[in-house]
């Protein structure tokens, strides 16, 4: 069995994403999220998956040190522009650097929000598919 750990800062929409896209995809995996310093699940993330009917309005976010090194087989952080966390253990690691999609407009619409959670949720996918091949 795999057991995939995806990683960034907050683990609030990039981390989250990939791990309810991951769950959708490898059945049977054990498959995990976690950020340095975890905040909450971000709304516009939980709208993103929904439209392709993948529920993670149950998750929370967690801190890295809430994970089990041992358990762990691939490591892929999603960090771009921060410092991605540190983690401990003898998995192997791979780096796919999406941009944080956190809206940074002024007063943004409700599409201005998804939007760019739309753009990192397809890159994740797509990279999800190519890792699964």
């Amino acid at each position: 069995m795999k057991s995939l750990l995806f990683l960034c800062v907050a683990n609030s929409a990039r981390s989250q994403m990939a791990e309810g896209l991951a769950r959708q995809m490898f059945p049977g995996w054990t498959i995990q999220s976690a950020g340095s310093r975890p905040g909450r699940v971000n709304a516009q993330a939980i709208e993103v998956l929904a439209e392709l009917g993948i529920d993670i309005s149950g998750h929370r976010s967690k801190s890295v040190s809430e994970i089990d090194p041992a358990g762990i087989d691939l490591v892929i952080t999603l960090c771009a522009e921060e410092v991605c966390p540190v983690f401990f253990g003898q998995a192997e690691r791979v780096h796919w650097p999406i941009p944080d999609p956190a809206c940074r407009v002024a007063d943004p619409t409700p599409e201005q929000l998804r939007q760019p959670m739309r753009v990192a949720r397809d890159e994740i996918r797509q990279r999800l598919e190519r890792l699964g091949a």
